[in-house]
């Protein structure tokens, strides 16, 4: 496998040159008080040095070794302990991280960078920190102070980790289903009752407490999703000065053989009447564990990414040294005896594939993650819009970066042929390792419902129109010459958007099925349509910095060039099976299958 090199240069460039975030962060105060963008780029440079020389070096073996299990305790891969302990003392648990417990405060736009590089880095290991950060906020937003103070600051510090502990065996999606119980007590605790599965580093050794956020139900709670509240239940009870007590009646009860990310515990996590104590309102857990469960959802699709990156490095290093035959214009390397498979149609085609779609993902992924800061530190119209445009756009971050991401490995291990098929490698880790990633978190065909039917149908188009309106005064004021080639396809698929938006709203007052039969289509069009849409804002700035960097910027307007030629018509396909409408589908009886 390559050695995984942080794409620092093409950040920057998103961050400072495409999106401006710096002139953002000046609109907003609580940010622009400890958030400057020297800091910022000392962050990223750093985050670079340590996915590359500390977490990617163990990922192989922490593949090949995994954690084992034995009598309740987790075990990682070995150097896991020693790579977590250097993470910790670096303060990356801290970078999100509430700054009034003792968290940096990074905003969205900075954090985002620096889950793509751990992920490129070791999907494994950014998990048990990943887990962490959408934890700690989902109490930094619902916790009392008392409990903020008490774990919170522990999370940031890395003395602890934490889980988030949903899925039970016969409620997965449907989370209304759960049995979990917590029982009220007369100090203002709860003990929780239950057995949760899937639980992502529920049980490890990296830390000496973890800290588990459980959805579960009084006994006298409202039937369904309107019943669940939310506990935070350690590992080890916590004494009032903060030391560690005995244990909390929480074990874990075995962990899952997977597919891959081996060094990642996927735990049955046994709670017996564990105390725990109330996040947020009675009732009202769902809302409060979603902001963790959106949070992790951009997560995962930046998983997508990072594994994808990491699949091109690997492939294109590989593609430049592997010699195979001769291009079938003549050889380009004749004193060689052949040419390298960079010459073969179809092995470039693979290569501007990944390139395009990641370059165009973290475009994408950093105008979301920009959106989501105004969201969080904004104020009136712009906060509001920006609130609406992160509701719409976060099932599209997880599905389709995370579709694109699982292709691209693939593409990756096509392009090394045999060799990516094989351990020695490393391709096919990526490839195992990615797949999970359209299954967690609510599968990918959950966000494309949740987009379609509750996003779109259900704000009766109104979020999709922030975006639409957005991409529409952006064309309108975007009339340079040089600009006209990529601006026009983008006006064909706005507009192509629109329709086929209101020919789904408009079938579906007679054809419900039709949401449920369009809904992945239709995602992969607003991606496709989103990614165009940053595509000619990088177009633009290297349009007229190319003379800057022209290397840099050249590659950039070639890229581009190919996605909006070979990527974006993919589009049309979408668009025709989406008009085909519900009945191909469920025309077929059951017993016809």
């Amino acid at each position: 496998m390559a050695e995984y090199q942080a794409p620092l240069k093409d950040m920057n460039y998103l961050l400072w040159d495409v999106f401006g975030v710096d002139k953002v962060w000046a609109t907003l105060p609580a940010l622009a008080e400890h958030v400057d963008k020297e800091t910022s780029q000392a962050i990223i440079s750093e985050c670079g040095k340590i996915a590359e020389q500390v977490i990617a070096p163990i990922a192989r073996e922490g593949d090949e070794v995994g954690v084992s299990f034995d009598e309740g305790k987790v075990t990682t891969a070995p150097g896991y302990k020693e790579a977590f302990q250097t993470y910790v003392e670096g303060g990356w648990t801290a970078l999100g991280g509430d700054v009034e417990f003792g968290g940096m405060g990074m905003p969205k736009a900075i954090t985002s960078l620096h889950e793509e590089m751990l992920c490129s880095a070791d999907i494994s290991f950014s998990l048990y920190s990943g887990l962490t950060a959408g934890a700690a906020l989902s109490l930094a937003k619902h916790a009392s102070v008392e409990l903020k103070e008490k774990y919170l600051t522990r999370l940031y510090a890395g003395d602890w980790t934490a889980s988030m502990c949903l899925t039970e065996a016969h409620a997965g999606t449907d989370l209304g289903m759960i049995r979990t119980k917590a029982v009220p007590q007369d100090d203002g605790s709860y003990l929780v009752t239950g057995n949760k599965i899937f639980i992502t580093a529920g049980e490890h050794d990296l830390v000496e407490n973890i800290i588990h956020l459980v959805l579960a139900k009084l006994p006298d709670a409202p039937a369904g999703p309107k019943g669940i509240s939310l506990f935070l239940v350690p590992k080890y009870q916590v004494n009032d000065d903060g030391s560690l007590g005995e244990s909390n009646n929480v074990s874990c009860g075995s962990i899952e053989h997977k597919m891959g990310i081996h060094a990642s515990a996927t735990c049955v996590m046994n709670f017996d009447g564990a105390r725990g104590f109330l996040v947020g309102e009675l009732n009202q857990g769902l809302a409060c564990m979603f902001t963790m469960m959106n949070f992790e959802r951009i997560g995962v699709g930046i998983q997508g990414l990072g594994a994808s990156e990491r699949s091109y490095q690997n492939a294109l290093e590989y593609a430049k040294d592997r010699l195979q035959s001769r291009s079938l214009s003549g050889a380009k390397s004749p004193e060689k005896p052949a040419d390298s498979i960079m010459v073969h149609g179809d092995v470039r085609r693979m290569l501007l594939n990944m390139k395009a779609l990641n370059e165009g993902s973290r475009a994408l992924s950093m105008y979301i993650a920009n959106q989501l800061d105004i969201a969080t530190y904004g104020e009136g119209e712009a906060q509001a819009k920006a609130d609406g445009l992160v509701a719409l756009m976060t099932p599209v971050a997880k599905a389709f970066f995370t579709d694109l991401g699982f292709d691209n490995t693939v593409a990756g291990q096509q392009v090394l042929g045999g060799h990516g098929y094989i351990r020695e490698w490393g391709q096919e880790q990526l490839v195992r390792d990615t797949r999970i990633a359209q299954i967690y978190e609510g599968t990918n065909g959950i966000q494309a419902m949740d987009l379609l039917g509750r996003k779109v149908a259900g704000s009766k188009g109104e979020l999709l129109n922030l975006f639409v309106d957005e991409v529409a005064a952006y064309i309108e004021q975007t009339q340079s010459t040089e600009m006209q080639e990529f601006i026009q396809p983008l006006e064909t698929a706005l507009n192509e958007l629109r329709e086929v938006s209101q020919f789904i709203l408009i079938n579906a007052a007679k054809d419900p099925e039709i949401i449920g039969t369009s809904a992945n289509d239709y995602l992969h069009v607003l991606g496709y349509t989103a990614m165009a849409y940053v595509w000619c804002k990088m177009c633009e700035v290297s349009s007229q910095q190319l003379a800057q960097d022209p290397e840099f910027h050249q590659s950039k307007l070639h890229t581009a060039r190919y996605f909006f030629a070979r990527l974006l018509p993919r589009r049309l396909s979408l668009i025709a099976a989406i008009k085909a409408g519900s009945a191909p589908l469920f025309d077929m009886p059951d017993e016809l299958f």
